[in-house]
C-alpha cells in the first residue's frame, strides 16, 4: 500500500492507495472515526449500482450503520437545492456530530457531499472515496467542497478536509474512456507545473492500458505534489494557486458549452494548452512548451482548442478568484516543470486570448 499524510495542523490525515482497498473501506475508516455509529454515504447514479453494495458490506461488518445518498450523475447536481435535500435527509438518518458522510464517486459527489459534511451540525467527520481519476489526483485531496451557483462554478463552498482518502485503483476499470482520458488533463497538469520529468513519463504513455500499468504510481506521485503545495498553502492565497494552471481559461471553455459540452478535464486541457500560447506571446513561457503541453493532449484525444466567445471568457476572467480590480493573475510556466503567477491587465489577456481564437 502507497501511504501519503497531509500534515495540517490539528487536521492530519493520510491518502491510501492500493487495488482491492475498496473492501478495507470500514476498518480503515474505523481507526478514523471510532466513536462513529451512522454513515451516510453519498454517491451518483453511475457509481452506486457499481460499488455502493461493495462499501456497504465493508462498512457494516466493521459495525456502521449505513445510508445511502443517490444523486443523479453530472455537474447539474452541484447545486444549492440539491445541498439542502441532502442536509435535511442526515437530520432524518439520524445523524450526529459524532458520526460521518463518505463521498463514492467523482468530483461531483465529493465536492456537494464534503460540503454537506462541512455545514451539517457546523461540521462531521468527511471521507473521500473517490472512484474517478479526475477526482482522485485533484479533488479528494486539498479540503475544497463546493456548489455552483448560476453565476458560476464553486462559487458557494469551504475549505474542509477530510479526516481520511481512500483511492483503489480498481475503480478506474469501469471508467469509460473519454472519462478517464480527461481525468489526465488535471495528471498532465502536475507534471507541467512541477515535474518536468512526470511530464515526459506521461508524454510517453499515451494510451489508457500504459497508464494504467503504472497507475499507482501516477495516483501517488500527483497526490504527493497536492500534498506538499496544500501543507504549504491550504487556504489558497499563495503556493496553491499554481494548481489552477489552465483552469481560468477551462472554467470559460465549460461555461461556453453549458457544462454540457465539454467535461472539466477536456475543458482543463484546451485551457493549459491556451495560457502556454499566452505565456510564449507574454515572453515568460519557452517558446517550445505550447507544443509539448499540445503534442501531449492530443495524443491523449483530448481538445488542444476550443473555441470561445468575448462574453464568455469576460465572465469567466470576472468571476475567476484570481482577480482583483482591472487586473488578473494567471498560472503561467516560465519553464516546463515549474508555473508562477503572473499578473497582468484584464483588458490585455482578453485581447490576446481574441487573436488567437481569430487566428487561420
Amino acid at each position: 500500500m502507497k501511504t501519503l499524510t497531509v500534515a495540517l495542523p490539528g487536521r492530519e490525515y493520510d491518502i491510501l492507495i492500493e487495488r482491492g482497498l475498496l473492501d478495507q473501506a470500514g476498518e480503515r475508516i474505523r481507526a478514523v472515526l471510532p466513536r462513529a455509529a451512522k454513515l451516510a454515504v453519498v454517491t451518483d447514479t453511475n457509481v452506486h449500482p457499481l460499488y455502493y453494495d461493495q462499501l456497504k458490506a465493508s462498512l457494516t461488518a466493521a459495525g456502521f450503520e449505513c445510508w445511502g445518498a443517490v444523486i443523479p450523475a453530472g455537474e447539474a447536481s452541484k447545486n444549492p437545492g440539491l445541498l439542502t435535500e441532502l442536509w435535511e435527509d442526515f437530520m432524518e438518518f439520524g445523524l450526529t456530530r459524532t458520526d460521518g458522510v463518505v463521498a463514492l464517486g467523482g468530483g461531483v459527489v465529493g465536492d456537494l457531499a464534503g460540503f454537506g459534511a462541512a455545514t451539517i451540525l457546523r461540521g462531521v467527520g468527511f471521507i473521500q472515496i473517490p472512484t474517478t481519476l479526475l477526482a482522485q489526483v485533484d479533488s479528494s485531496v486539498g479540503g475544497k467542497v463546493a456548489v455552483d451557483l448560476n453565476h458560476g462554478k464553486n462559487l458557494a463552498g469551504a475549505f474542509y478536509q477530510p479526516k481520511l482518502v481512500l483511492m483503489d485503483p480498481d475503480t478506474l476499470d469501469t471508467l469509460p474512456h473519454p472519462v478517464f482520458m480527461a481525468g489526465m488533463a488535471e495528471v498532465v497538469k502536475y507534471g507541467c507545473i512541477w515535474d518536468a520529468d512526470f511530464f515526459d513519463f506521461l508524454a510517453a504513455r499515451p494510451s489508457q492500458g500504459e497508464l494504467m500499468e503504472d497507475i499507482e504510481h501516477i495516483l501517488y506521485t500527483c497526490c504527493d505534489i497536492k500534498r506538499q503545495v496544500v501543507m504549504e498553502d491550504e487556504l489558497d492565497t499563495g503556493l496553491r494557486m499554481i494548481l489552477n494552471f489552465g483552469h481560468t481559461l477551462g472554467h470559460a471553455y465549460e461555461l461556453a458549452g453549458h457544462y454540457t459540452e465539454w467535461s472539466h478535464g477536456e475543458a482543463v486541457a484546451a485551457g493549459m494548452c491556451a495560457a502556454a500560447k499566452l505565456g510564449a506571446a507574454l515572453g515568460v513561457t519557452p517558446a517550445d512548451v505550447p507544443e509539448r503541453i499540445e503534442n501531449a493532449c492530443a495524443a491523449l484525444g483530448l481538445p488542444t482548442a476550443i473555441s470561445c466567445t468575448t462574453d464568455d471568457y469576460t465572465a469567466a476572467i470576472g468571476l475567476d478568484k484570481k482577480g482583483a480590480g482591472a487586473d488578473i493573475t494567471l498560472i503561467l510556466l516560465d519553464k516546463m516543470g515549474h508555473a508562477i503567477p503572473h499578473k497582468l491587465p484584464k483588458a490585455q489577456l482578453l485581447s490576446l486570448l481574441n487573436s488567437f481564437d481569430q487566428a487561420p
